[in-house]
């Protein structure tokens, strides 16, 4: 029998990337690839060394794994790849990182089929 859920998992992804998404460029080093990305985004919260509490909030991207391919090879995201993204004018920059000591993406969804890649804006083109 089919997991139902895991069918209404990839449905969602289907409708998400058809409707939710637009292009994006993510760049490793002179490689890149555009994608459909959805953009969320996620609160951040530590502590420094002083006890302060600090809070990040990170611009997310929303890329199904198979789509994110560089060389011929499907690629998981590593701290200091790029994602450029055009609205109106300009170019937008971001750099993938990890905010607070956390990693700098995770499976946004049960079944590892999306990812949820968090990023900073570095520049503006």
């Amino acid at each position: 029998m089919a997991d139902l859920l895991q069918q209404a998992s990839a449905f969602v992804d289907r409708v998400r990337k058809a409707n939710l998404a637009h292009t994006v460029t993510y760049c490793r080093g002179e490689q890149s690839v555009d994608v459909a990305a959805t953009i969320g985004r996620t609160d951040f919260e530590g502590v420094d060394a002083y006890g302060a509490i600090e809070r990040t909030e990170s611009r997310d991207f929303l890329i199904l794994a198979a789509d994110l391919v560089l060389s011929g090879a499907a690629v998981l995201p590593e701290p200091g790849d790029r994602i450029s993204e055009v609205q109106d004018e300009a170019t937008y920059v971001y750099e993938v990182m990890a905010p607070a000591r956390q990693p700098c993406w995770r499976w946004s969804d049960p079944y590892r089929r999306t990812l949820r890649i968090h990023t900073k804006e570095t520049a503006v083109e």
